[in-house]
């Protein structure tokens, strides 16, 4: 096949760019990894040197490393993010300059969604966004005459040349040449840019070379790949995490998202697996009137995972690694309604068993006479062997038996089930994602997926994960069975309304990304559903503001989609519930703090009885409670902080906690009276400080602020490791 032309250098590039789309630039790039940061910037900066130049950039979670700040914050965090990303990093000029409001006039940036809170304060960016399904960016993308396609890809020789791998990123891109061939509409120019450190995937991602008009093949050292540093998780997110883990059901899908709250998911659904007394202990322990454990009865459960998961989420990321390292992740679907169907049904297994040859018939898999087309059919799901071949009257084995090519015998049929015992079926997928993001381990792990492993993960469009549309529906609907679609949300309402993505005044957090595709999607399937998890409070600025309220000027999840809520103290199912039995039920997952509050509101509302009396068994919703129930699972080293690995060094994770104190300590006057005490009477050292100090880089001596610095963290050392001290494990 045509293989693209090559270049071996950014600037040449440019200049074929230059030569193809003219002076201006209509960029579409996909989110997150799949960026080509290099190429970006010279484009950005060809721009910002020549006013005469146009460029618009469409795209979404422009990633950029964090800021290192200034004081105790630049201390840590400056040898941290260079380790890390490595000194060589290139970070997105346009993305940096839009953090400043620096962007040129010739230049625009229209993003459909954002690096969490990053923009919360930059007009322009919060005039440019875009508000979108991540299924509609195709669509739309359409319509803005998209000039120029970029994208990071991996690429692999071959005997005519090379494959191409869209690698982290087929979500958009495919579907967008669909729809501009569709609409008769050019083609863009498509350019890829190699990097080898790209984890090359199969499924949907891998892509004929001839689809790019360019491929950029640097020779010189590429940076590393943008890697996510893995998060702590706390007390609050395990519970949210135990609780959730009981509503996912034994041979069902999954999906999830990022962060801690999913990492807790992700480690309770491990301890399922492997530590199944102490789990349901866990489990036992933080639901006290036994509304999880009636939940998890009837919608998902508490063993251990007999038959596997199937996953088929929007992101794929480090939780999905440990997931499969454990054994969860096992259930394989396959892309066949006959044979789908019968696996469902449990009239097939893999390995064969013996007279397979008969259910296999029975259920459709195998027809009446094998033709061509059957023959390549059941070589693909590994019920012939590769090398079988078919002649006049039978199928010819590479082992030399003959099958018959009429199966519509009974004696045929025994002749296939000798042949068809012990096989093991092939092609059929544990993952399907839209794009991937996660830790440096991570990637790792993708590039050293082979045979199987390999072929079950499909990296592929969005529109083949994130909804049931498109031709397929009951195959779709078929393979995940008994989803649960696991979400983050900021806030919800007592009535079931949820806040996933922006503030009261319409400021845009992050985005709706797919959080709305997979919430309707598991309303369409008959046996899915939606779970979004959040913490029922946070602290601002030295303040304790609950997460449930009455109402908010902003939704992104309307009321009328309402399923389960899952908080530190349980589970709301809100699904089919008339609006006070919602009340009701989010009231029992609520903190006790607020309770009284929120039933005055809903009583002012009629939406409870005038004599509504907060049951005891609600005041007990404090996170002493969640604290004295997770102590002897903490002890036991199940709940570690850091439960997918950790990219911090022990000194670091030591210092962690002492830094977090002084952060909690910084805000409002109370806290800083309380620190002001601490600094002036700081306590006995703790083990490991001096060590943490020079981590530091504090040294004897300094000016006053040095000094200072240094005192403050010793405070903070000491007084973080007397409150660990307190809390075994």
């Amino acid at each position: 096949m045509t293989q693209p032309e090559t270049v071996e250098s950014v600037e040449s590039c440019v200049e074929h760019i230059l030569q193809r789309c003219g002076m201006h630039w209509r960029v579409a790039a996909p989110l997150g990894l799949g960026k080509p940061n290099a190429l970006l910037n010279a484009l950005y900066q060809r721009a910002c040197a020549d006013e005469r130049l146009s460029l618009t950039l469409f795209t979404a979670l422009s990633l950029t490393r964090p800021d290192a700040g200034d004081g105790l914050q630049a201390r840590f965090l400056k040898p941290f993010l260079s380790r890390h990303f490595g000194d060589d990093y290139v970070d997105l000029d346009y993305a940096l300059d839009m953090c400043r409001g620096r962007l040129p006039g010739n230049v625009r940036v229209h993003e459909f969604y954002l690096q969490s809170g990053a923009y919360l304060r930059a007009d322009s960016v919060q005039r440019e966004y875009i508000s979108q399904n991540y299924t509609h960016v195709a669509r739309d993308l359409v319509a803005r005459d998209i000039n120029l396609v970029v994208q990071l890809v991996a690429v692999r020789a071959s005997g005519d040349g090379v494959r191409v791998s869209l690698g982290s990123n087929p979500d958009v891109t495919l579907d967008l040449l669909d729809r501009l061939d569709a609409a008769g509409r050019p083609r863009p120019m498509l350019v890829a840019v190699a990097h080898p450190d790209m984890p090359f995937t199969g499924g949907g991602a891998e892509v004929p070379a001839s689809m790019f008009d360019l491929l950029l093949r640097e020779e010189t050292p590429q940076p590393c790949l943008f890697a996510l540093p893995r998060e702590p998780v706390d007390d609050t997110e395990y519970a949210i995490g135990i609780h959730a883990s009981g509503l996912v059901r034994d041979g069902g899908t999954l999906q999830i998202g990022i962060g801690s709250l999913s990492d807790a998911l992700v480690q309770a659904l491990t301890l399922r697996q492997r530590e199944n007394d102490r789990y349901r202990a866990m489990h036992a322990a933080l639901d006290a009137g036994g509304e999880s454990r009636a939940l998890a009865q009837s919608l998902g459960g508490l063993s251990p995972f007999e038959f596997g998961l199937y996953g088929a989420s929007e992101m794929v990321m480090d939780g999905f690694m440990q997931l499969h390292r454990a054994g969860i992740l096992g259930r394989r679907a396959y892309d066949d309604m006959a044979l789908e169907q019968a696996v469902a049904d449990g009239r097939v297994a893999s390995p064969l068993p013996p007279h397979a040859a008969d259910a296999l018939h029975e259920a459709g898999v195998l027809p009446d006479r094998i033709d061509e087309k059957q023959m390549a059919r059941l070589k693909r799901f590994g019920l012939l062997p590769f090398e079988a071949q078919l002649q006049a009257d039978d199928v010819m084995c590479p082992d030399g038996r003959r099958l018959p090519r009429r199966l519509d015998t009974s004696d045929a049929r025994v002749v296939w089930s000798r042949m068809l015992e012990g096989r093991t079926l092939r092609d059929g997928r544990y993952l399907r994602g839209a794009f991937f993001l996660g830790s440096h381990d991570f990637y790792a792990w993708l590039r050293a997926l082979d045979g199987e492993d390999w072929h079950g993960l499909d990296m592929t469009r969005v529109s083949d994960v994130n909804q049931l549309y498109g031709g397929r529906e009951k195959l779709d609907a078929l393979q995940r069975r008994h989803a649960r679609f696991f979400n983050i949300c900021m806030m919800a309402t007592p009535l079931g309304a949820v806040v996933s993505d922006a503030l009261e005044d319409g400021r845009v957090v992050s985005g709706v990304g797919g959080q709305y595709n997979f919430v309707a999607m598991a309303h369409a399937l008959d046996d899915g559903r939606s779970a979004l998890m959040l913490r029922s409070t946070r602290t601002a600025h030295g303040r304790l503001h609950a997460n449930i309220r009455w109402n908010y000027g902003h939704t992104t999840i309307p009321r009328h989609l309402r399923d389960l809520v899952i908080t530190e103290y349980g589970i709301a199912d809100l699904r089919g519930r008339s609006d006070e039995e919602c009340v009701r039920a989010m009231l029992a997952i609520s903190d006790a703090r607020f309770l009284d509050g929120l039933v005055a509101e809903a009583k002012a509302a009629g939406k409870l009885p005038r004599d509504f009396i907060v049951p005891d068994a609600w005041r007990r919703n404090t996170p002493e409670r969640l604290r004295d129930a997770l102590r002897p699972f903490h002890a036991e080293g199940l709940l570690p902080t850091f439960p997918l690995g950790c990219d911090f060094t022990e000194v670091e994770q030591r210092l962690l906690p002492a830094l977090g104190w002084l952060r909690d300590h910084a805000e409002g006057w109370g806290n800083r009276l309380r620190l002001l005490r601490a600094v002036l009477a700081p306590g006995k050292a703790v083990a490991g400080e001096a060590e943490a100090l020079q981590r530091m880089g504090f040294m004897q001596g300094g000016g006053i602020g040095e000094r200072l610095q240094r005192r403050l963290l010793q405070t903070a050392l000491r007084r973080s490791g007397r409150d660990q001290a307190s809390r075994p494990g």
